[in-house]
């Protein structure tokens, strides 16, 4: 049973953040880390292109724009943010592969294979939809 409406890109961060307590107030231990699943708009759409704007070679460009973009996810003080993979299942690669496709001078690449190379590296993992 596929369902095209189902179709699913995930980017896949990890996140140390900090808790923040009032006077006379303590935490033990006062940082988590926590795995963040963000889901981008359709590409094409306002905001499909996180990774052109946060990710370099598998990691995160900017680790301050990163770190800030984990504090509007989270609404917590964000010590540290990394990449660690994206996560697709073969529609929705299809789809992204076919709008990058569409516009490669966007991305000073001759070719899809090299865009996915230049912001993902090999952080790249296709999940079937098997049943």
């Amino acid at each position: 049973m596929s369902d095209e409406g189902t179709a699913t890109l995930t980017y896949v961060f990890r996140v140390r953040f900090r808790l923040d307590s009032a006077g006379g107030v303590e935490t033990d231990p006062r940082e988590f880390e926590t795995t963040v699943r963000v889901t981008p708009p359709p590409p094409g759409e306002e905001g499909w292109l996180l990774f052109r704007d946060a990710l370099w070679r598998g990691e995160v460009n900017d680790e301050r724009h990163a770190r800030d973009l984990a504090a509007s996810w989270l609404d917590v003080p964000v010590v540290s943010c990394s990449f660690s993979e994206l996560r697709a299942d073969e529609a929705s690669l299809d789809a992204f592969r076919e709008a990058v496709a569409a516009d490669l001078d966007a991305f000073n690449a001759d070719s899809v294979r090299e865009v996915l190379h230049k912001y993902f590296g090999s952080a790249i993992r296709v999940e079937s939809g098997g049943s």
